[in-house]
C-alpha cells in the first residue's frame, strides 16, 4: 500500500469519526429538545384539562384509561403529575395527573410526526456525512499521491546515485520534511561525488607518476643475469606493472574517458581468445550467437573472471557459452568453495568494491572492479552467485543488440572441432 492510499485512508477514517461524532450529538440534542417541548405542551393541556374537569366541563382528557402505561401508573400513585413516551410502531406521549384519590386523568397524543422528523435528520446528516467524508477522503487521497510521487521521485534519484549516476539531483519543493530531505540528498550526493573525484584523482595520478618507474624497472630486471632472484625480482615486477596498469584502467572508466568500438564477433570465439593460455581452463558452448559488441572488452571481463576463479576458487574452470531470452549469455564457474556470504552480500547489492583486502577476507580486488566497469560500458549485465552444485559463479549478460544469427549446438560444436559440445574441453 502506498503512502497516498494510506494518507486517503486515514484522513477517511478521521473523517468518518469526526462526522459520527457530530451526527450523534446532533440526533442527541434534537431528539432530547423534541421530546422536551412535546412533553411541556401535553403538560399545559394537562393542566387546563384538569381544571376543566373540576369545573365539569367537557374535556378531551380521559378518566382512569385502561392502557395507561405502567411507568406512568407507578408514578401516578406516588402523586406526581407526569409525561411517558411509549416507544413502539406507533409512538405515543401520555400526560397523567391524580384529581382525586382514585381517579386518574390521563392524555395522549401520537409522536410519529417527530419520529418522522427526527428520522429524516438523520438520513440528512448520514448523507451530509458520506458527502463530507468522500471530500475529505479525496483531497486526502490527492495529498497523499502527491507526497507520495515526491517520495517517489527522492527514491528513484537516491537508486540512482546508487548506480553510479552522481550528477543525479532531487528537486526540492516547498518547506516541509521531504523537501528538506530532498535538499539532504542533493547536498550527501555532491559530498560524495567530491569524494569519489578526489578519490578517482589521486588514484589516476598515483598510478601516472608509478607507471615510469615501474617500466624501468622492468627494464632493469630484464638485465639481471639468470637465477633464482632474477625469475623473483622479474615476477614481482611483473605483478606491480600489472597493477598500475589496473589502476589506470579503473581510473579511465571513472573518468568516463573510455570509448566502445563495436563489431560483429562470435561469441565463442571471444571466449576462446579470452581464456588462452590458461591452464585448468575450459570451454563448453550451448548455443553460439553472433553479436555486436566491443571484443576487447568482452574479453577483459572474461579473462579477470576466470583469472578471479582461478585464483580464488579451484580448477576446473569452465567457461559456459549459451543464449538466454535477452541475449548471450556466458558463464565463469570455478570448483572451490564458492564467494563467502559477506563477500556475495556485497557483490549483489554494491558491486565489486576496491581496495579492500584484508587478512581473513581478501575482498573482490581490482579484477572485478574493472570487470564490472566494463561490463557497464557494454550495456551489459554481471550477476554474481555461488552454483547449487558447489563452487563461485559469475554470469555475464550481453545486450542481444544486432545479432547475425545463432548457430545450433551440434553445428558450434563441429565448427570449434569439439567431439561433443556438451563436455568441458581445455583451452
Amino acid at each position: 500500500m502506498n503512502i497516498g492510499t494510506k494518507v486517503a485512508l486515514a484522513v477517511a477514517a478521521a473523517a468518518v469519526c469526526v462526522a459520527g461524532a457530530v451526527g450523534l450529538l446532533v440526533h442527541r440534542i434534537t431528539a432530547a429538545d423534541q421530546l422536551a417541548t412535546a412533553r411541556a405542551d401535553l403538560d399545559r393541556q394537562l393542566v387546563a384539562a384538569a381544571y376543566d374537569h373540576a369545573a365539569g366541563r367537557e374535556t378531551a382528557a380521559r378518566l382512569d384509561p385502561p392502557d395507561l402505561p405502567a411507568p406512568l401508573t407507578r408514578l401516578i400513585r406516588q402523586g406526581v403529575r407526569g409525561t411517558y413516551l411509549h416507544s413502539g410502531t406507533h409512538p405515543v406521549l401520555w400526560a397523567a395527573t391524580r384529581v382525586s384519590d382514585r381517579t386518574v386523568l390521563a392524555l395522549r397524543r401520537p409522536y410519529g410526526r417527530e419520529t418522522a422528523a427526527l428520522a429524516d435528520l438523520d438520513r440528512t446528516l448520514v448523507t451530509a456525512g458520506a458527502a463530507a467524508t468522500g471530500a475529505v477522503a479525496l483531497l486526502g487521497l490527492a495529498l497523499g499521491v502527491r507526497m507520495g510521487r515526491r517520495a517517489t521521485a527522492a527514491a528513484r534519484t537516491a537508486e540512482r546515485i546508487a548506480h553510479g549516476d552522481l550528477d543525479a539531483r532531487v528537486r526540492p519543493h516547498g518547506h516541509d520534511e521531504i523537501a528538506r530531505f530532498a535538499e539532504s540528498m542533493n547536498a550527501m550526493a555532491d559530498a560524495l561525488g567530491a569524494r569519489l573525484e578526489a578519490e578517482r584523482r589521486v588514484t589516476a595520478d598515483i598510478a601516472h607518476e608509478l607507471r615510469t618507474p615501474v617500466s624501468v624497472m622492468v627494464t632493469a630486471a630484464g638485465l639481471l643475469p639468470p637465477g633464482p632472484a632474477a625469475d623473483l625480482v622479474t615476477g614481482g615486477v611483473r605483478k606491480l606493472q600489472g597493477l598500475v596498469e589496473d589502476v589506470l584502467e579503473i581510473a579511465r572508466l571513472d573518468a568516463r574517458v573510455a570509448v566502445v568500438e563495436t563489431e560483429h564477433r562470435q561469441v565463442s570465439a571471444m571466449a576462446r581468445r579470452a581464456v588462452a593460455g590458461l591452464e585448468g581452463v575450459g570451454v563448453r558452448i550451448a548455443a553460439d550467437t553472433l553479436v555486436e559488441t566491443d571484443p576487447r572488452r568482452v574479453e577483459r571481463v572474461l579473462t579477470n573472471l576466470v583469472t578471479n576463479a582461478l585464483r580464488h576458487g579451484a580448477a576446473p574452470v569452465t567457461v559456459d557459452v549459451d543464449r538466454g531470452p535477452d541475449g548471450p549469455v556466458l558463464r565463469v564457474r570455478d570448483h572451490g568453495p564458492g564467494f563467502p556470504p559477506d563477500a556475495l552480500a556485497v557483490l549483489t547489492t554494491s558491486g565489486p568494491q576496491r581496495f579492500r583486502t584484508a587478512r581473513t577476507s581478501p575482498g573482490t580486488g581490482l579484477g572485478l572492479s574493472i570487470a564490472a566497469g566494463q561490463t557497464r560500458l557494454l550495456g551489459a549485465r554481471l550477476v554474481f552467485r555461488n552454483h547449487p552444485e558447489g563452487g563461485a559463479e559469475a554470469a555475464l549478460y550481453l545486450p542481444a543488440g544486432d545479432t547475425g544469427g545463432t548457430g545450433s549446438t551440434g553445428d558450434t560444436a563441429t565448427e570449434c572441432g569439439y567431439e561433443d559440445a556438451g563436455a568441458v574441453v581445455p583451452v
